[in-house]
């Protein structure tokens, strides 16, 4: 961020060329909120996933990046490019429909494994997934039927990961109906309409590996895979790649990467618990920065009411200022400020945001309730003495550059909303606009054209 010293009240990202800077020039125009993301980050967290990677008996997994749910709200294709780029040969959506869209953008099979898992049996389209050769979980009797039906009409076969149910009571077979679910596979895969390449599962609490309860649950869970598999086998069906570590296991568990993993949130930056640590204790880094132009600026006078419910009132003659992105934007209401002197009688701090200041950086935080599409903080100072003025950027979240940066992460947010990271990427709404610093560093040439050209800094 060269610009930050120059300026007390100015926060520019990493421009890669002029254009970049006009890109960001737009953007601001545009929307008065932007994440702007670092594809380099990204593609050095995955590196750093990769080589975590060896396995108890000195082989290495191959390393799935998961990019469901756009991305974690990153950006679907410039964050599997970034992923692709740090060493992943896999990647992985929930939703049938991302899986498309990444091979229908350019990430052919020459290039990775793409597998799905979540849909209806019923609706999912299993022939285009099976043309565009994507990996398909299967963990109920619908799906292996449909699945089969749709190998069969089109004449080609299907790449098959079996979901079992060790404990985690979601997806997936239980032990109880895995020989129906076995007996239905077995005549499709003698046909040569499915192909079972997979045996998976999902662990529950691999993210507390300090809590003897949550370890002995994990070890439950995995000797509960042990026997899926070796039921597979008896069965005929020895499945070449089994994956159970997610981000969590990933970096505790050498025991169960077995053939692939599947770090989600460390592509991110990010540990999947704060009890886990910090991010750097991994070396990870986050990769996005949420930022905002301040709105009205303004003075008010002591117990002068703020936001809805009047849950907030000013402890003194102060000045707010009104960051303009609101829960419409994805900003949890769950993170709005209360003080004593309100209605609530609570003193709740709400989410933090650094302020650049004649002085250095302050960290404000929401004042009174977050509204749909702006919420207010209380500068606890003269707007004009703190040098700040409508027109500045603020940053909700960043990387955590440090205490001398005084930036907070998006592990601040979520305790202020009392919920996790994960929710605060995810539900960041498409109003905010995504741009993506280093881009040209780390996206091959080739590949450049899969992206906007416009979000490119």
């Amino acid at each position: 961020m060269a610009s930050d010293s120059a300026s007390p009240t100015r926060i520019e990202p990493d421009f890669s060329s002029p254009q970049g800077r006009e890109h960001y020039d737009e953007a601001l125009r545009s929307y008065p909120g932007q994440a702007i993301v670092d594809l380099r980050a990204m593609r050095d967290n995955m590196r750093r996933l990769v080589e975590m990677c060896v396995r108890d008996d000195g082989g290495r997994a191959a390393v799935m990046g998961v990019v469901k749910a756009d991305a974690y709200g990153h950006g679907l294709i410039p964050s599997a490019l970034a992923a692709l780029a740090g060493g992943a040969t896999w990647l992985g959506t929930a939703q049938a429909h991302e899986a498309l869209l990444l091979r229908r953008a350019g990430i052919g099979p020459d290039r990775c494994r793409i597998l799905t898992w979540v849909y209806n049996g019923h609706r999912v389209p299993f022939d285009d997934l099976i043309v565009h050769d994507i990996d398909v979980s299967v963990g109920s009797l619908d799906g292996i039927d449909a699945v089969g039906a749709a190998a069969r009409r089109i004449g080609r076969r299907a790449r098959v990961h079996v979901k079992v149910d060790t404990g985690f009571g979601r997806n997936g077979f239980t032990p109880e109906i895995f020989d129906e679910a076995l007996r239905r596979l077995r005549p499709l895969v003698d046909e040569g309409l499915v192909d079972v390449v997979g045996q998976w599962s999902h662990l529950a609490v691999a993210d507390s590996p300090d809590v003897p309860e949550f370890v002995a649950s994990t070890d439950r869970q995995i000797a509960s895979f042990h026997e899926f598999t070796r039921r597979m086998a008896q069965a005929g069906m020895r499945p070449v790649i089994r994956h159970l570590a997610n981000t969590a296991a990933t970096m505790s568990r050498p025991d169960i990467r077995f053939e692939l993993t599947r770090p989600g949130i460390g592509l991110y930056g990010y540990e999947p618990d704060p009890s886990m640590g910090r991010p750097s204790s991994y070396g990870l880094r986050p990769a996005m920065r949420l930022q905002a132009q301040l709105s009205t600026v303004k003075r008010v006078e002591a117990g002068h009411g703020i936001s809805y419910g009047r849950t907030y009132l000013t402890p003194d003659d102060t000045t707010t200022a009104i960051v303009p992105i609101g829960y419409a934007d994805g900003i949890n209401r769950a993170a709005s400020g209360f003080d004593m002197q309100g209605a609530r009688h609570v003193d709740k701090p709400g989410g933090p945001v650094r302020v650049r200041t004649a002085s250095g950086p302050r960290i404000c935080h929401v004042s009174g309730r977050v509204c749909m599409d702006q919420f207010i903080i209380d500068l606890h100072g003269d707007a004009g003495e703190l040098n700040v003025h409508e027109g500045d950027t603020v940053e909700l979240f960043g990387p955590g550059r440090g205490e001398d940066f005084g930036e907070p992460t998006a592990d601040d947010w979520a305790r202020a909303g009392d919920t996790i990271s994960y929710t605060v990427f995810t539900c960041l709404s498409n109003r905010i606009p995504r741009l993506y610093e280093h881009a040209y560093e780390v996206v091959d040439a080739r590949d450049m054209a899969m992206l906007d050209e416009a979000s490119l800094l």
